[in-house]
């Protein structure tokens, strides 16, 4: 898994956490979330997934790393926003493998994960059923307005 760093450039998932962990480590004292996010784009060819993940300093701002990938395929939006719920748990579920050796870090560090569905519009009837995924997979799920990691900044690279 490779991502971008708007300062760092392009990094694999190791060095995403060794990045993470650096900020942390800064300022241990501080509150963190690590919120993690995908959006998608329908185009001619396929679609285009776009994977951010966000270590916030709460009250203080952050760092943001993405990942961008091409799928050469046709989904449903019901089939899409799943497949979305599905690669943000992929790399949840990997950071927090990588956190777990960090056990002074794990009990404090709160993980979000931040789905592109919302009350209004047709995602309004997946809620439930995305949500669940998530909950059920032991994260927290955020969906729109507070789900700015798939909905701003995933949003900002499917472009």
């Amino acid at each position: 898994m490779n991502f971008i760093s708007p300062s760092d450039g392009r990094l694999g998932i190791h060095k995403v956490f060794e990045t993470i962990l650096s900020y942390i480590n800064a300022e241990p004292e501080e509150k963190y979330r690590l919120i993690i996010g995908t959006d998608s784009q329908c185009r001619q060819d396929g679609i285009v997934f776009v994977t951010a993940i966000i270590i916030y300093r709460i009250g203080r701002g952050g760092r943001f790393f993405y990942r961008k990938e091409n799928e050469y395929t046709k989904l449903s939006m019901k089939q899409r926003i799943f497949y979305e719920a599905s690669k943000s748990l992929e790399v949840a579920s990997y950071l927090t493998g990588l956190f777990a050796g960090e056990s002074n870090l794990m009990d404090d560090l709160e993980v979000e994960i931040h789905l592109d569905v919302g009350e209004k519009g047709p995602t309004r009837e997946i809620i439930k059923e995305v949500v669940g995924m998530v909950v059920g997979s032991g994260y927290e799920a955020h969906i729109k307005p507070e789900a700015y990691a798939a909905s701003s900044v995933a949003d900002r690279f499917t472009k």
